[in-house]
């Protein structure tokens, strides 16, 4: 019953849900006009954008290294296609496995245990957490944010709050944990060690290889730059929608951009939980919409930033996998089959 509702009930009902939004959104799309902007689309705004996409994955590599660096300095080109990666492994395998691939993609090539490696891309991602609802409080507290039905102001700095309560607890379990998986500490290491062994674990090298990965940058410099490659790589996302819009002769205000970028954010955490396929496509026609650009732009700016990150971000990570020597089809059976037991 487990196995059924994950496999076949969840995806059809996200299926559903998406036609309807996308009937709700786009039911009146003038489709001559579509193909209008479509033709006439700026070349060059378009390759400013796919540039900006490949910049953002740049400095989300650049930010695991300084993380990741204590441990062992990595390169950032070798660290940012990981990420791509595992972004390519999440298409094949929609299992949730890409910081898995990640992590031992990086650990295989660097000689690193793979949970050290994976405990730092998890820091790296909570913090990204923490940064993004900074970002949405931002928006919440100073941003013209569009009238409509509700208070979307409040949602946003609720939904904001939670993100930042919920991140921030996350790191600080962490690393207040991190001395008991090193020390020892009898009732700590009795949880890890059972819950290890419930997946056929060494409960005693898994808390080492994880504690040995719980760290922070001891250089300042570090430090800083870790918390700047966040809230650029946050800064750089916003842009996409500048450019894609530009593309099309759409032009908004500054923090106009910010929520497209908040908005279609929150939308996409809350599409991997309801299982709706292409939610960010919803969550950013939604916002365009309040934002009054008509459907047809709108729908062209959402699909400029959807198939150029598809071809550019999943691109580039199937063929880094291919390169690495994964067998795709082994890799697709045994994570279902894994996930099937759990």
């Amino acid at each position: 019953m487990r196995i059924f509702l994950k496999r076949w009930l969840l995806p059809i009902f996200g299926s559903a849900l998406a036609l309807y939004l996308v009937f709700a959104l786009y039911g009146s799309l003038d489709f001559a006009l579509f193909l209008q902007g479509l033709r006439g689309a700026n070349m060059f705004w378009i390759a400013i954008l796919a540039a900006t996409i490949l910049l953002e994955q740049l400095m989300s590599g650049w930010k695991w290294r300084q993380i990741l660096f204590d441990v062992k300095p990595v390169g950032t080109l070798r660290l940012t296609g990981a990420l791509l990666a595992g972004y390519g492994a999440n298409v094949l395998v929609p299992l949730g496995i890409s910081p898995l691939v990640r992590a031992w993609l990086v650990a295989r090539l660097d000689r690193l245990k793979m949970a050290t490696v994976l405990a730092t891309a998890i820091i790296a991602r909570f913090l990204d957490g923490v940064v993004f609802a900074l970002f949405a409080g931002a928006v919440a507290a100073a941003g013209q944010i569009p009238q409509i039905e509700g208070d979307l102001r409040l949602g946003l700095s609720v939904a904001g709050l939670l993100n930042l309560m919920l991140f921030g607890s996350l790191l600080w379990v962490l690393f207040r944990f991190r001395a008991s998986l090193l020390s020892e500490d009898p009732l700590v290491c009795r949880l890890f060690d059972w819950a290890a062994a419930r997946i056929g674990a060494d409960g005693a090298y898994l808390r080492t290889a994880l504690g040995e990965g719980i760290v922070w940058p001891q250089a300042r410099a570090r430090r800083i730059a870790a918390i700047a490659a966040a809230i650029a790589g946050k800064l750089v996302a916003t842009t996409h929608f500048l450019w894609a819009g530009l593309a099309v002769g759409v032009v908004l205000s500054a923090w106009d951009y910010l929520f497209l970028m908040v908005f279609a954010g929150f939308a996409m955490v809350l599409g991997r939980f309801v299982r709706i396929p292409a939610s960010f496509v919803f969550g950013a026609g939604f916002a365009l919409k309040v934002l009054g650009v008509p459907d047809e732009t709108a729908l062209l700016m959402i699909l400029f930033n959807y198939v150029l990150t598809i071809l550019l971000v999943v691109g580039i990570g199937l063929t880094v996998l291919w390169q690495s020597g994964i067998d795709i089809r082994r890799a697709r059976a045994e994570a279902e089959a894994a996930n099937g037991k759990t």
